[in-house]
């Protein structure tokens, strides 16, 4: 019988994996997978990666946030690891997943995974140390994501970090940063930047046409505007359109490097990462997604 490991949080969005796990490892039973079920808590690290690298799982599942994605990715990642990984979407915003088009539905989610079918994507890397999969950011709201309140993000989702970046505008301070790649050195003050492998940040789509799987990053700068600008930029973000403006830069490129003045902390897949500067690259189709 095939073993796989489900690595669920149980704290993530409305709490619901933990009424569905009977159903979900009777589902893999039927299919003569036996799921082992492994539960996040602090200081856990050691003993997912220990179970990760022990060669007797097919494929693990990841179900929780963005930030329950990055854990295993970057165990996957650092390990080199070529098993496959799914996703059951359970977090407040679930980029990643939204990127692939995985539905929410536990059930359906089952389904894809059991189906067998997989999909390469591309993996950002900072410092040649920390991976992410949706999203790196700095400057201005950024920290709306780790900072928000649990309970908030409960109750009213992505809405949250509306409602919590809203509350930071009036102390928002511009910031000057130079970003070289290969081709340009873009260099001017600015609020915020973000780095995409897709579509999706912050649970707002269609930013760009960006892609998961083509070995680029899209990077999206804010340049240093008044509150007004920055709300007509906002509307048209929120409206799912990435706004045709002239505070509003795009660069794409497979590698750059990020430096300020200031230490600005970057926010990767939705959790506190290192500061500036660093280096940042994409590493092509470097992980198998059950989608």
């Amino acid at each position: 019988m095939d073993k796989a490991l489900l690595v669920y949080n149980p704290f993530s969005g409305d709490r619901g994996i933990i009424q569905k796990l009977d159903f979900i490892i009777q589902r893999f039973q039927q299919e003569g997978i036996l799921l082992q079920p492994y539960r996040i808590m602090e200081g856990c690290e050691k003993n997912i990666t220990s179970l990760m690298t022990d060669g007797s799982f097919k494929f693990v599942i990841s179900s929780g946030g963005d930030g329950t994605l990055n854990f295993i990715c970057n165990i996957l990642m650092e390990n080199n690891l070529s098993i496959p990984m799914g996703i059951i979407p359970a977090g407040t915003c679930n980029d990643f997943a939204s990127i692939l088009n995985i539905p929410t539905s536990i059930e359906e989610c089952v389904d894809i995974i059991l189906r067998g079918r997989t999909v390469d994507v591309d993996v950002g890397v900072v410092d040649k140390r920390t991976y992410f999969l949706s999203s790196c950011a700095g400057g201005v709201f950024v920290d709306v994501s780790f900072s928000t309140d649990s309970e908030l993000k409960k109750n009213l989702g992505a809405f949250a970090y509306y409602l919590k970046a809203l509350s930071e505008m009036a102390n928002m301070k511009p910031f000057k940063v130079t970003i070289e790649t290969d081709k340009e050195v873009f260099e001017d003050d600015i609020l915020l930047f973000f780095i995409l492998n897709g579509n999706q940040a912050g649970g707002f789509h269609n930013l760009m046409d960006a892609v998961y799987d083509d070995g680029l990053m899209d990077i999206v700068i804010i340049k240093d505007c008044r509150k007004i600008e920055l709300a007509g930029i906002f509307y048209k973000v929120i409206s799912n359109e990435l706004p045709s403006d002239k505070n509003v830069v795009t660069i794409r490129t497979d590698r750059c490097t990020i430096k300020s003045s200031k230490e600005i902390i970057l926010s990767i897949d939705g959790e506190k990462g290192p500061a500036l500067p660093v280096e940042v690259r994409f590493v092509n189709k470097a992980l198998k997604v059950f989608a």
